[in-house]
């Protein structure tokens, strides 16, 4: 079975912007890709799960995030490093026609990254989760993998309200250095 780290988007790797799908509007927190090429240097998984309700409120579509996925991928690549996997949950309880529903991925629930870890042969015990809200840490917990707060994005003013158990770093940079 593989090792992995799971990775929040928004806040995590890149600045926190509300509902961000254009490409133009995406810029990396310094260090971020760095962090993922030390990743893929030490042979661990990167897999993305990220919640995107303003498909559910009808923001933009899953084109919309995809695309922004594969520009975000391109850049990664000049860094020299690279995205195994994306995954995200499109729905919202308060959302619009088909994405208007109860499931099991949208963080803090853990299915994106059971989801990934039975599609990719991933060890959820020997994995970590990181990502700047509670929801993050939630679904990592309810999966069985370690747990890091980034103080990006709303981490900072989520840092309080974590348990002991919960590893927090200032930034993706540093807690993947902890880390390999």
């Amino acid at each position: 079975m593989k090792r992995a780290v799971f990775l929040d988007r928004d806040g995590t790797i890149n600045i926190e912007k509300e509902y961000l799908y254009q490409m133009e509007d995406f810029e990396f927190i310094p260090g971020a890709p760095e962090a993922i090429r030390l990743l893929n240097q030490a042979g661990i998984m990167v897999v993305v799960v990220t919640n995107q309700s303003g498909v559910a409120r009808g923001f933009y579509t899953e084109n919309d995030v995809e695309n922004l996925h594969r520009h975000i991928a391109s850049d990664l690549k000049n860094y020299g490093a690279h995205v195994d996997a994306w995954l995200y949950c499109p729905h919202h309880p308060s959302g619009r026609g088909s994405y208007a529903l109860p499931c099991n991925c949208r963080k803090p629930l853990p299915g994106m990254l059971q989801e990934a870890a039975a599609r990719y042969d991933i060890d959820l015990e020997n994995s970590t989760m990181i990502g700047d809200k509670p929801a993050d840490i939630e679904a990592g917990k309810a999966a069985g993998c370690r747990t890091i707060l980034v103080r990006t994005g709303y981490g900072a003013d989520a840092e309080r309200n974590v348990d002991p158990q919960t590893t927090v770093c200032d930034d993706l940079f540093s807690a993947v250095v902890s880390l390999v």
